[in-house]
């Protein structure tokens, strides 16, 4: 690309890019990307956003395009890679002149400089950072800043390179320029402070700007550019000189007040100091050993005693109680159990921190925390009155104690009192008794101090457990303080049922709950919101505990769940419905059927509640919870709610749906109990499966590498998680329990070139699950369900032929091939010929192949059932005269088996006699197996029973405690009832099919056939068989 003729051109179709016509914009854009890859239009832009006599918009966007090339184009591998030369003549083009007057695209070509010194820095650029260092010299107040601005971008770069090879020359670079850069920084923070107090706030504010960036710049260098960081006297020096800074920037503040253009940025620079000691302990604790004494007296002297008034702001405080915490929970400062096995940088640091904190300065940091840290503050009892919901939405778990206050003080309230709580436990507990009985309603203050006191009692509930009687003081006050009613006590109540909430897993007796139920029933209806909704929290805790009984829950069944509905009605936001809905499902969830009764309003009510949730994803994902409690308390009767429930659970699992995003796990978990409730397939339950097709063609956690590639490849295509796979074939195995034959002939065919297109490249764990199905799919229809997965079955042969090494696919594809072999014996053979065709083999070699695998995998089988399984499937291929009595009606009858002797069985069995007599051996070495799997012995009588036989169904007894079994249940338990593994005797079997075995070859052959078989193996197979 010539530059000359070609930067007028780029620079008009640039221009046209920053159009707001989409007519004119898209054209362009369209341009730009074919130019791309076009050699040297990069030194085009260049030219265009280095001439600051252009467009601004043209410039910035000139600008951008440069950024994202360097990502795609910089690295010499990269396709369509830049050329050395026009690198190279970029490079020095970027380090020019750092001369750009506007403020946003200097940031930019500060990122760009950066990018490409992660790349080249300093093999290829070896200029760059003494450049830098020599223009951040410069008297030129523009060029001096936007190099420093460089330097910090590139500075924060490299120091975010993690290759070993990258780090040590980080370090070099380093060492190399920490006394530069604490110089520099040094300067200009004098500069500042000289100008700050001259007033002169214009020159302030630029010399407080460059203090900022060479702080930045010495926070990485300290940080990660040293090894051991302490052995290092400037870093040390430098980081001792820091609390010195501080209190200089600190007593600063004290004349910068709000509104000042200084303001803002100071705090920022105060909150970087701080972040550079946090960042420090983080990456090197032990090299911070000298540093400990020092930031302990710093922060508690600022945030515990009258030494911050006036000049702490919040952010500060945080800063300074995270400081104390790191500290405090540090595990490198604590010694193990045995003091000979910890190091001596622990031992030093444990002590400077026992000596540290004291008895009265543990106690001064506890008051001073419950009582005015602890404290509500006007903020909050104003949004209290005007913002009762947004209240209650409290900003508490994750990383929150890192930038909000009141978290950040509850956090180091609960690290200090459980490493000193021994000291600690007397101060709290002194605090709780100077507080008994009710507080005077018109004294506001001591209603807020205990607050306070009753929150740092919940807090540390775990560590007084010993400490303190709950059940009495529950009895003795804390119930007379929730019936306190008045307004003004409303705090009060409010903290009580919170404090409750928090002891009630820690020690609270079971005896009691009853009372306290009739405590949580009489504040749901409090006039106060907080109080209700701080209530119901309450409540979800209490059901949700471990000692949870429903029988003393039931009386107050009926009006709680009344009472919640109500207030689920009356709140509008949609954080406080989904936390009211959650404690809804809980309640629900652990009473179970007993629920029936009640649920009428919140199922009349639920529609309405998903239609004004449209566009508030995650308040439906609690629509979608609530319901999936309901139908498993319904039950059967979960039937009734089938015109809003179904179209629900079509909208939550259609992946052609902008809301799957949000709705799909909790969709597909709906309707996975939906189905497994359902007393029977209506046609809109069997339609919604058409989701199905398209959920199993996009699965991506158990995928192999080709559809790893593909997604990589497809990034917007929609991703299921293994778990929601999981909850796919959980579906529809609870379609093929529910009507097998309607929904096999409905969606088998796709179905199963489903399965074939997962099965080709998907992990062995997915080959399990998706052979599951169909093992289930054989299991409840033996005849229709070989034929619907037929072009599955071969590949199932070919992995038990080939000796599939993972155990449990093994263990699966015996049992998929067990269930046809056992009850489909025609199905059988023609697979078998199939098998011979394709391979080029005689069916006598192909079969022995297979039994021979079957025999040595034989341990591969864990379960029971399916060794039984294998056992009455390998013994069945002896050419018994009367096999289709047994195997091919399902094991009707002996009886009926016996009727039809002399009919010939002629399938597959008597042509491979000499194969299936030469694998004899084996096959009753299988059996015998799988009878010492299923008989147990009557001790009394003797003799043996198979343990796997069930002769009738009976409805399970279920206590209160324990979930009724849902319709699928009794699904399978029917199912069970005609399942040759459950109604066949393997004992009985076996001993039929020897018998039938002997009256075809005679008793020579049958003696010279058991000949064959270890003597201690026919002696062990007799002691089975005695008694026929």
């Amino acid at each position: 690309m010539d530059l000359n003729s070609a930067s007028h051109i780029v620079l008009q179709v640039l221009t046209q890019a920053t159009s707001q016509d989409t007519a004119v914009l898209k054209p362009a854009e369209e341009q730009l990307k074919q130019w791309e890859t076009q050699p040297g239009f990069y030194s085009v832009l260049l030219n265009i956003f280095t001439n600051h006599a252009l467009d601004v918009n043209v410039r910035w966007l000139a600008v951008l395009y440069f950024k994202n090339g360097i990502d795609r184009y910089w690295r010499r591998v990269a396709p369509h890679a830049l050329s050395e030369e026009e690198k190279s003549t970029l490079r020095a083009g970027l380090i020019a002149n750092f001369n750009e007057p506007v403020n946003q695209i200097a940031t930019q070509i500060s990122v760009l400089i950066a990018k490409v010194a992660r790349v080249d820095c300093p093999r290829q650029w070896p200029e760059l950072i003494p450049t830098l260092l020599e223009s951040v010299k410069v008297q030129d107040d523009l060029r001096q800043h936007r190099a420093l601005l460089t330097f910090y971008h590139v500075t924060k770069t490299l120091a975010s390179k993690r290759l070993a090879a990258d780090r040590k020359l980080f370090y070099d670079l380093a060492s190399g320029i920490y006394s530069f850069a604490c110089s520099l920084w040094s300067h200009h923070t004098d500069t500042f402070l000289q100008q700050a107090c001259t007033g002169n706030e214009a020159a302030a504010s630029n010399s407080l700007e460059r203090t900022l960036l060479s702080l930045k710049v010495l926070r990485k260098l300290t940080v990660h550019g040293f090894v051991e960081p302490h052995r290092s006297v400037e870093v040390m020096g430098f980081l001792h000189a820091l609390f010195e800074r501080l209190k200089q920037f600190l007593e600063c503040s004290r004349n910068i007040r709000t509104g000042n253009v200084c303001r803002d940025r100071l705090e920022k620079t105060i909150i970087l100091f701080t972040k550079v000691l946090l960042d420090f302990l983080d990456q090197h604790p032990f090299s911070f050993t000298p540093l400990i004494q020092r930031s302990l007296e710093f922060a508690v002297s600022y945030v515990f005693t009258e030494a911050g008034e006036g000049v702490v702001f919040e952010r500060f405080i945080v800063q300074c109680m995270n400081l104390i915490k790191m500290i405090v929970k540090n595990y490198a400062y604590k010694p193990s159990k045995y003091i000979e096995d910890s190091s001596p940088e622990t031992l030093e640091a444990h002590k400077i921190k026992t000596a540290f904190f004291t008895y009265p300065t543990l106690m001064e940091i506890c008051r001073r925390l419950v009582t005015h840290y602890f404290l509500l503050t006007e903020e909050e009892l104003t949004m209290w009155e005007e913002d009762p919901e947004g209240f209650t939405v409290e900003e508490t778990g994750g990383d929150s104690w890192k930038y909000s206050l009141r978290p950040c003080t509850e956090v180091l309230f609960i690290d200090i009192f459980h490493e000193y709580n021994q000291t600690l436990t007397p101060v709290l507990l002194e605090m709780v008794h100077s507080l008994q009985g009710t507080t005077n309603l018109e004294d506001t203050s001591a209603i807020l101090i205990k607050d306070a006191v009753y929150n740092a009692v919940g807090l540390a509930a775990y560590e007084l457990f010993d400490s303190v009687d709950f059940d009495q003081w529950f009895k003795n006050q804390l119930l007379a303080e929730l019936q306190v009613s008045h307004n003004r006590y409303k705090p009060i109540r409010r903290r009580v049922i919170w404090l409750i909430g928090q002891w009630i897993s820690v020690k609270f007796k079971s005896d009691l709950r009853p009372m306290l139920y009739e405590a949580i029933r009489n504040l749901l209806q409090d006039q106060d919101l907080v109080v209700r909704i701080e209530t119901a929290t309450t409540l979800k805790l209490t059901v949700d505990d471990f000692e949870f009984r429903t029988d003393q829950f039931l009386p107050y069944l009926e009006s709680m769940f009344t009472l919640l509905f109500q207030l689920l009605q009356e709140v509008t936001e949609c954080d406080t419905k989904m936390h009211v809905l959650h404690v809804l499902s809980c309640v629900n969830e652990r009473v179970n059927v007993q629920i029936r009764p009640y649920v009428g309003c919140l199922v009349q009510y639920l529609p309405l509640l998903w239609k004004q949730s449209e566009e508030h994803n995650m308040l439906r994902c609690a629509i979608l919870t609530t319901l999936i409690h309901l139908v498993q308390g319904l039950g059967a009767e979960s039937k009734n709610l089938y015109p809003f429930l179904l179209p629900i659970i079509q909208l939550s699992t259609d992946v052609s749906q902008p809301p799957h995003v949000y709705l799909l796990e909790d969709g597909l978990e709906l309707w996975l109990v939906t189905l497994e409730n359902s007393p029977c397939l209506t046609p809109e339950l069997l339609r919604i499966f058409q989701n199905m097709s398209a959920l199993l063609g996009r699965n991506f956690d158990f995928c192999g590498p080709k559809k790893c590639i593909h997604w990589l490849e497809n990034r917007n295509h929609f991703e299921l998680s293994s778990e929601n796979l999981k909850n796919c074939f959980k579906i529809i195995n609870a379609y093929v329990f529910l009507s097998s034959t309607e929904f096999l002939q409905t969606y088998a065919v796709d179905l199963c070139r489903s399965f074939c297109e997962l099965l080709k490249d998907i992990t062995t764990e997915g080959q399990v699950q998706a052979l599951k199905v169909v093992e289930n799919v054989l299991k409840v229809n033996p005849i229709l369900g070989p034929q619907m997965f037929q072009p599955l079955l071969p590949s199932v042969f070919r992995g038990i032929i080939d000796g599939e090494r993972y155990p449990m696919l093994m263990s699966t594809y015996l049992g998929v091939m067990g269930r046809v072999l056992l009850q489909n014996t025609s199905f059988f053979s023609l697979l078998l010929n199939q098998m011979a065709c394709e391979s080029g083999q005689e069916l006598d070699q192909i079969l022995g192949n297979m039994i021979e695998m079957w025999v040595d995998r034989m341990d591969n089988i864990t379960q029971p059932e399916r060794r039984k399984l294998s056992a009455l499937a390998l013994i069945s291929l002896l050419p018994s005269l009367n096999r289709e009595s047994l195997v091919g009606r399902n094991f009707a009858s002996f009886q009926e088996k016996k009727e039809r002797k002399g009919k010939k069985d002629g399938i597959i069995f008597t042509e491979n006699c000499s194969v299936i007599q030469d694998k004899f051996c084996g096959i009753i070495h299988v059996t015998l197996e799988g009878l010492y799997d299923v008989m147990t012995e009557d001790p009394e009588t003797g003799t043996y029973k198979d343990c796997l036989l069930l002769s009738h169904f009976e409805e399970p007894k279920v206590t209160e405690d324990e979930e009724p079994p849902t319709e699928q249940d009794k699904r399978k338990k029917l199912l069970a009832l005609k399942d040759p593994v459950h109604t066949v005797s393997l004992q009985q079997f076996v001993y039929e099919k020897l018998k039938a075995q002997q009256e075809l070859l005679g008793e020579q052959g049958f003696h010279a056939l058991m000949e064959t078989v270890d003597t201690e193996v026919v002696a062990q197979l007799q002691e089975f068989l005695q008694g026929f």
